[in-house]
């Protein structure tokens, strides 16, 4: 429980002082690169006070003249604030439409273009969502999205939602896989416990969603990519 205390003391103590000069920065000047900047350098400080390390292998460079969509198996909470200070330059989110509401850190995502989502199964809300994303990598900004939806409980990989999928061949976004392991021991679902650890976390070389004829094909692709990545007892 120590490393929880830390990792939400340090985020809220370092936090709250950049919320109070970027955001003010960000409507006035509409650049909301500080904000991001500051805001990745907050929540890189809270994992190493915390005692969570990170592993990272890249297996190809990326051109950063291309935005991209990455995704990413999911097993902890821990998952996004490691993943997110990892992406080139400035990246976008999906999140709950509800943490949106939360005072400072909701006004901070929704200047930083994070994607909210609702959850109420309506077909009208998923074309919502994907449209808000669509506009979001054509603005430049990459996107990180979760392949499985919702964490795994026992960290195997789970199936994957065809959301993320329909997004990439309608925007044409390279979507880049990414295996992350290690943080399903650190942060267990239903559980606020955190103990260090070191996560692993692989990019594998992008793909190109117009290479495949449909969502299925490209889904099979980026799992098998992602479960390469992962020790073999989580692969399905």
């Amino acid at each position: 429980m120590f490393a929880a205390i830390v990792l939400f003391t340090t985020w809220t103590v370092l936090g709250i002082p950049v919320a109070l000069v970027t955001i003010p920065w960000v409507i006035v000047t509409h650049n909301v690169l500080p904000l991001y900047r500051w805001a990745m350098w907050v929540v890189r400080t809270g994992l190493c006070f915390a005692g969570i390390r990170i592993d990272v292998v890249r297996e190809q460079p990326l051109d950063l003249s291309q935005h991209y969509l990455f995704l990413s198996n999911h097993v902890s909470n821990l998952d996004p604030p490691i993943l997110l200070p990892l992406l080139p330059e400035r990246s976008s989110a999906f999140l709950k439409r509800s943490l949106m509401k939360i005072p400072i850190l909701g006004w901070g995502m929704k200047m930083a273009d994070f994607i909210p989502v609702d959850r109420d199964g309506r077909v009208e809300s998923a074309i919502e969502n994907m449209e808000f994303a669509t506009r979001v990598l054509a603005s430049g900004v990459h996107v990180l999205s979760f392949a499985e939806g919702t964490r795994s409980r026992d960290g195997r990989l789970q199936p994957f939602k065809k959301g993320p999928f329909f997004l990439a061949m309608h925007s044409g976004a390279p979507v880049v896989p990414v295996s992350i392991s290690g943080t399903e021991t650190m942060m267990k679902k239903g559980s606020l416990r955190i103990f260090p650890g070191t996560a692993r976390v692989v990019f594998h070389a992008p793909i190109r969603p117009h290479d495949y004829s449909s969502n299925e094909e490209l889904m099979d692709a980026v799992r098998v990519a992602i479960a390469s990545g992962l020790p073999e007892w989580m692969r399905d």
